[in-house]
C-alpha cells in the first residue's frame, strides 16, 4: 500500500497561508471541488470521492488519529462510475456522512499541500508527504514539520481525524 505522512490544522489565517503556498510551490494551483462520501466499515475508513459525474477515486484508508504528523496507509483506485458505485456501497455498507470541499492543491516537493473549505467546518489545511521507495517515517515527519514551519502552522492548529469526524463532533451525532 502507498504511504504518506499527512498533518490537518485549522488555518487562522488564509490569505497568510494561502501567499506562502503559492511562494512555495512550482506549479500553479489546481482547484479541484469534491464530495467525499463516507461508508461504514469495521475498520480504517473507506470513501468514495466524487470529482465529476463521470470520475471519482474509491479510496481506503488507515491513519491514527492523533495531531501532528502521523503515517496514512491507503490504496486507491480510480472510477469512472462514481454515483452507481454509491449506489452498490451504500446498499453493503451504508452511509455515515458527506462532505463536501473546495480544495485548492499546492505541490511542494514530494508533498501534496492542501488548502481547503470545507461545508459547515470553515477552512483547514492538510500536508501529504508521499513517501518515496525506501523513505522511512522519520524522513517524512522531519519534511512535514518544515512545511508547517515555512506555511507557519502552529502545532495548536493541529487537528485529529477526519473532516468527516468534525463533522459528527459539531453535529453531535455519531452516524
Amino acid at each position: 500500500m502507498p504511504v504518506n505522512i499527512e498533518i490537518k490544522a485549522r488555518i487562522r489565517n488564509l490569505a497568510e497561508i494561502q501567499a506562502r503556498a503559492e511562494s512555495l510551490s512550482r506549479t500553479p494551483v489546481e482547484i479541484i471541488p469534491q464530495e467525499d462520501i463516507f461508508f461504514h466499515v469495521p475498520t480504517g475508513r473507506l470513501k468514495l470521492r466524487i470529482i465529476s459525474p463521470h470520475h471519482g477515486q474509491l479510496i481506503y484508508y488507515t491513519r491514527p488519529d492523533q495531531q501532528g504528523p502521523k503515517r496514512s496507509d491507503y490504496h486507491m483506485a480510480q472510477i469512472s462510475d462514481p454515483e452507481n458505485l454509491q449506489r452498490v456501497l451504500d446498499l453493503a455498507y451504508g452511509v455515515r456522512g458527506v462532505v463536501k470541499k473546495t480544495r485548492r492543491l499546492y505541490l511542494v516537493g514530494q508533498t501534496r499541500v492542501h488548502l481547503d473549505d470545507v461545508q459547515g467546518l470553515g477552512h483547514f489545511m492538510e500536508l501529504e508527504v508521499v513517501l518515496h521507495e525506501g523513505q522511512g517515517e522519520v524522513e517524512g515527519q522531519a519534511i512535514a514539520e518544515g512545511l508547517m514551519a515555512s506555511l507557519g502552522v502552529e502545532r495548536s492548529d493541529l487537528l485529529e481525524g477526519a473532516y468527516m469526524d468534525l463533522l459528527e463532533k459539531t453535529s453531535g451525532v455519531k452516524r
